[in-house]
């Protein structure tokens, strides 16, 4: 009980510093393009610590630790498909991105952006990009608010329900407040706490057990098959769908609108290669922490996991290893993770309600203040659907994330990345580019067996990509003929 006190008085302090942000952004937030992009006025680290904050989310803390935790060394090619990922995104994706979105029309949602890249007047394209990104980020925000469930159940005890309820109410009220900016500050700072809590917990837990040689051994007589990254956990090869799948992590990040947004929001092109630098410390210092915990957890925790709860490994090293204070610093920082996530999420949702389907079919006078509180009611619906369907608490964390990561990678990544270096693709090649994308995620999803076992993000991404291409050819050479 004593414990409890302590950690959920540092839970408080700790909603009320990201609360406190919220209402000075809130004073801050003049119009639209202030509450969805932050009036472009992102300095480097923030762009770079909030660029990671919220792409990884609760699952670096709970999720990938736990799939560590059952799966061992395999787990480490997620790991290297994502640090790959990161880098080819702020490499050639980010300066060209902030430089194209203002370009054609200052635009501050991927959807406006793809609407005046290819000057589609039917407004299809914006339509559909805002429908994608609002069925796969209900999967992505409840993935979060599953793993605010799995925080609050573990360490206050509480039913699975009270504590998503609880997640989605903070994570709503300082989303509702200050939009874009509170969302970067606060993501700024739970990333710093993050990568401490990532660091400082698989170092102790290592410690602990006598380091590393003694770690691995623990490893090692648990399942030997667990140290060999070719080898699955049930001792048989890793095959080669496995590990494309795994590494296939990395081609979602070109089509992340939470990740995308930050590299529009910086204040300047010229400070991209500075937070590609800070980005990829980030990155690198966070995965191989969060690989490290769940190897830590198999020698230091004296009950073994079953699968099911195995993403509570964390959690559970954390609650055996620190004092009640750092406790509830490490634990707050799993909510942090959430919250960068979840509130990101649920911005460009709102964006997406607001600037794309609000402004332009219901109320094309609508006043900026009058957006702006659009924007807050739809961060409180998109937040609502989402928490629904996050009350099933035997969903795991890493398979939302999954299918929403590969959901946007497959939709919008192609057409990201071609639309800034392909100058001959066309509108209809972006359509086309984008549904297929999108409804190849989704069917393939529902397939299983054999060659469908493969990462649905994988054929997503290149259909999407020949469908671009094929398209784009035909209807350029129409268009010559005539």
């Amino acid at each position: 009980m004593k414990n409890s006190l302590a950690i959920g008085i540092t839970f408080l302090v700790y909603l009320i510093g990201m609360f406190a942000i919220g209402v000075i952004a809130y004073m801050r937030t003049k119009n639209l393009s202030e509450f969805l992009l932050g009036g472009r006025r992102l300095n480097f680290f923030t762009s770079a610590l909030s660029a990671g904050a919220s792409d990884m989310s609760g699952w670096l803390l709970l999720g990938l630790p736990g799939f560590a935790y059952v799966a061992g060394f395999e787990a480490g090619w997620i790991a290297l498909g994502l640090f790959v990922g990161t880098y080819i995104n702020w490499r050639f994706i980010a300066k060209k991105l902030r430089v194209a979105t203002v370009s054609y029309g200052d635009a501050i949602t991927l959807s406006e952006y793809f609407e005046n890249r290819f000057n589609d007047s039917s407004r299809l394209l914006r339509v559909i990009t805002a429908l994608f990104t609002l069925v796969f980020f209900l999967f992505y925000t409840s993935s979060g608010l599953v793993a605010g469930g799995k925080l609050f159940t573990s360490v206050f005890g509480l039913s699975y329900i009270w504590a998503v309820t609880i997640g989605v109410s903070a994570i709503i009220l300082y989303t509702f407040l200050g939009g874009f900016m509170a969302v970067c500050w606060t993501d700024c700072i739970q990333g710093l706490l993050m990568v401490l809590a990532l660091v400082l917990v698989p170092i102790m837990a290592i410690a602990a057990q006598g380091g590393c040689p003694a770690t691995f051994d623990a490893i090692g007589n648990t399942n030997s098959a667990l140290l060999n990254p070719l080898m699955s956990r049930d001792g048989n090869p890793l095959s080669l769908i496995a590990i494309i799948s795994l590494m296939a992590w990395g081609l979602g990040y070109f089509g992340q609108p939470h990740i995308l947004t930050r590299f529009m929001a910086i204040d300047s092109v010229d400070k991209v290669p500075q937070a590609r630098k800070v980005a990829l410390w980030w990155v690198a210092f966070g995965m191989v922490g969060a690989l490290m915990a769940g190897f830590a957890g198999v020698g230091a925790l004296e009950a073994p996991l079953s699968e099911v709860d195995s993403e509570k490994v964390f959690i559970l090293l954390v609650q055996s290893l620190l004092h009640p204070i750092p406790a509830g610093i490490c634990l707050a920082a799993i909510l942090a993770a959430i919250m960068s996530t979840a509130d990101s999420q649920l911005l460009v949702a709102s964006s997406a309600l607001t600037e794309d389907i609000y402004r332009p079919f219901i109320r094309t006078q609508a006043s900026q203040v009058e957006l702006v509180w659009v924007g807050r009611a739809a961060v409180i619906v998109i937040a609502l659907v989402a928490y629904f369907l996050a009350l099933n608490p035997q969903n795991k964390i890493l398979d939302l994330v999954a299918y929403a990561w590969a959901g946007f990678g497959a939709t919008f990544g192609p057409t990201i990345f071609l639309s800034l270096y392909w100058k001959k693709m066309t509108r209809l090649g972006a359509l086309a580019g984008i549904v297929t994308g999108g409804v190849t995620v989704v069917i393939w999803k529902q397939l299983s067996g054999g060659i469908f076992e493969l990462y649905e993000i994988v054929p997503g991404f290149i259909l999407s990509t020949i469908a671009i291409v094929v398209v784009g050819v035909f209807t350029q050479s129409l268009k010559n003929e005539n």
